[in-house]
């Protein structure tokens, strides 16, 4: 307790056998130019919640004036934001450990206790340390960036990168919902990135056609019909994927000779993979119109049957019962029982 009239700690204060620390002389600086009737405590818990508000806002000044700057460095958002949020991180530690020193809060004895519960709690910290250390490894392998389109393809989900942590990343899906996966699982999955390095994405269409069209008309109209589609790309310059180039105009193939008709497939790029179920669905409206007017016919399963004279033959009678009442239901029968009419 702050007492007496010369501004001295009075009776009820250990008296410090050593030089005061710091934050001992700044508590005993301000102490004297209040009133004695203050408690020591009090003016501890204020010079530490004042250090606490000193380290948040200086976290977001730095982060304001160096984030252009480090962003510029790095070139890549997740990074820049972990980086951003390691520095933040530092200072507010910082306060944290100046604040309980104010308090007299013994920084050893903390540490210790840390110790033994990380070792007590080890099976409890061990997933967030490997999902911090995945983490690092999805920033340093660059699967995907912040903006990116990604399919998982055990869910069926697509969406867009939002935010990339140490521990996690989270997905803005197109049905309009956050997902928050650990970097660990996915790691583990299958993921599509439609925007890595170029945003041009190629689809395809199967057209099965009957035997009885003609085929180089249909593969031409299915073609040209599909080159009229808005984000599809018309031609120009052959696409190089690796070492392969691949023709940028539309194509049509004779994929198979089918059971019921010829298998015909139209590969097709588009400018932007954001919208494919729309591309699609547009490509394959226009390549019906146009098939519907021409002398191609779209197949669908069918089967002929023949019968001539050496398919045998089947005997069918009628009884009179039957065309009044209907047919005579049938006697229970064993499971093993055969009936031969």
């Amino acid at each position: 307790m702050l007492g007496g009239t010369d501004g001295v700690w009075q009776a009820g204060t250990p008296t410090p056998t050593g030089s005061p620390t710091p934050t001992e002389s700044a508590a005993e600086t301000v102490g004297q130019f209040l009133p004695p009737w203050i408690p020591e405590w009090t003016i501890q818990g204020v010079l530490a919640l004042l250090v606490l508000v000193l380290a948040y806002y200086t976290s977001r000044t730095v982060r304001q004036v160096f984030g252009r700057r480090i962003a510029r460095r790095f070139q890549r958002p997740s990074v820049t934001r972990t980086v951003l949020r390691t520095i933040q991180t530092a200072i507010l530690l910082l306060g944290g450990g100046l604040a309980l020193q104010i308090l007299g809060v013994p920084l050893g004895n903390l540490a210790l206790s840390v110790t033994v519960f990380s070792a007590v709690a080890g099976f409890v910290l061990a997933p967030i340390i490997g999902s911090v250390v995945n983490g690092l490894f999805v920033l340093s392998e660059q699967p995907y960036e912040i903006g990116d389109m990604i399919h998982l393809s055990d869910r069926d989900i697509y969406g867009f990168v939002e935010d990339i942590t140490l521990r996690y990343t989270k997905i803005f899906t197109l049905d309009n919902t956050f997902l928050v996966i650990p970097n660990g699982s996915v790691r583990e999955r299958d993921v599509v990135n439609y925007s890595a390095e170029d945003a041009r994405t190629r689809l395809t269409l199967d057209v099965q056609v009957t035997y009885e069209s003609d085929i180089g008309e249909a593969r031409t109209l299915i073609e040209e019909a599909a080159a009229t589609v808005d984000k599809v790309i018309e031609g120009g310059p052959d696409i190089r994927i690796g070492s392969a180039r691949y023709p940028a105009k539309p194509t049509c193939y004779i994929e198979a000779f089918a059971d019921h008709g010829v298998n015909l497939r139209l590969r097709y790029w588009v400018t932007e993979p954001y919208k494919l179920l729309t591309l699609r669905s547009n490509v394959q409206t226009v390549v019906w119109q146009r098939l519907e007017d021409a002398d191609v016919e779209i197949a669908y399963p069918h089967s002929h049957l023949y019968f001539d004279e050496t398919s045998g033959e089947m005997q069918v009678s009628v009884r009179e019962r039957d065309r009044a009442f209907g047919p005579e239901p049938s006697p229970p029968r064993d499971a093993g029982e055969r009936r031969e009419d």
